[in-house]
């Protein structure tokens, strides 16, 4: 089964794909179940909102095709269909839980909605005059939000996702997420093995040589501080150095990887082409 994303849903692992799948793993990828989705729709995207510990993160949302916006309270057993656009063709390729009231959407063409009570009303936007695909959106330590998509597409907001304003792109092809792996260093990966990393907060660029030229999907930041970049079949770089370089491991699967999460016990979950596999951190 094809497999998309991943999130921390409090001690839960909630991941999502193909057929609205929705599943979840309390004792760290050992057993799953399956969850209660009113969609067919391929998932793409998950995320649950933050709450200071010790709270259970119970409220998330999961987007997909179809213009699809699911909404859960319950930690990810049961999920409510929110949102569905006129357009059956748009999809969703990313959600943002910003806290258990505010939430944002994004995907294909310039598709950009958010929500600010909790999922009962959406409101999309035109955050750029290109309808480019918004592929990935992502949150720092200090609460700036980052944009990563095709065409160059690299934006930034400072306010919650209130306004946008334009990264300078050090490449013109496709992005596919930035990491911000602290205050002010940044790591963006896409298309054929394009690395790129900041260490101002996006205004200058640095060009780290990838081992394969391949399209980079997924990056995880450990909790050691080692860095992970997979995408395509047989594609898993470390990093022990901050990003600075990349070498490739042997521990790469036969199919492509759409997104990591680091488990217990020195294991990651990779999630894509083969499901939910357990990998040894390399």
């Amino acid at each position: 089964m094809l497999l998309l994303d991943a999130c921390r849903a409090g001690p839960a692992v909630v991941v999502v794909g193909e057929r609205g799948s929705i599943f979840w793993t309390e004792d760290e990828a050992a057993t799953w179940q399956r969850a209660n989705v009113p969609t067919r729709a391929t998932l793409t995207g998950v995320s649950f909102a933050p709450v200071p510990p010790p709270q259970p993160q119970l409220t998330g949302w999961a987007v997909g095709h179809d213009a699809v916006i699911l909404g859960t309270t319950d930690g990810g057993r049961t999920w409510q269909r929110q949102f569905q656009g006129e357009n059956l063709q748009d999809s969703f390729l990313d959600v943002i839980a910003l806290d258990p009231r505010r939430a944002i959407a994004v995907g294909a063409y310039g598709l950009y909605v958010s929500t600010a009570d909790g999922g009962r009303t959406w409101e999309r936007r035109k955050i750029r005059e290109e309808d480019s695909h918004l592929n990935r959106i992502t949150v720092g330590p200090t609460g700036t939000l980052y944009l990563a998509g095709e065409n160059g597409t690299l934006l930034r907001s400072a306010d919650q996702g209130a306004s946008w304003t334009g990264i300078r792109s050090p490449y013109e092809g496709s992005f596919y997420g930035i990491m911000p792996l602290d205050r002010r260093t940044l790591l963006a990966h896409g298309l054929r093995g394009h690395v790129f990393r900041s260490v101002d907060d996006g205004a200058t660029w640095q060009k780290i040589d990838a081992p394969q030229p391949v399209l980079l999907a997924a990056g995880l930041q450990l909790r050691s501080n080692h860095l992970l970049l997979a995408g395509q079949a047989r594609t898993l770089l470390v990093s022990r150095d901050y990003g600075k370089s990349f070498v490739a491991t042997d521990r790469a699967l036969p199919t492509g990887i759409a997104e990591l999460i680091e488990l217990a016990d020195n294991r990651c979950l990779a999630l894509g082409e083969a499901g939910a596999t357990i990998i040894p951190l390399p």
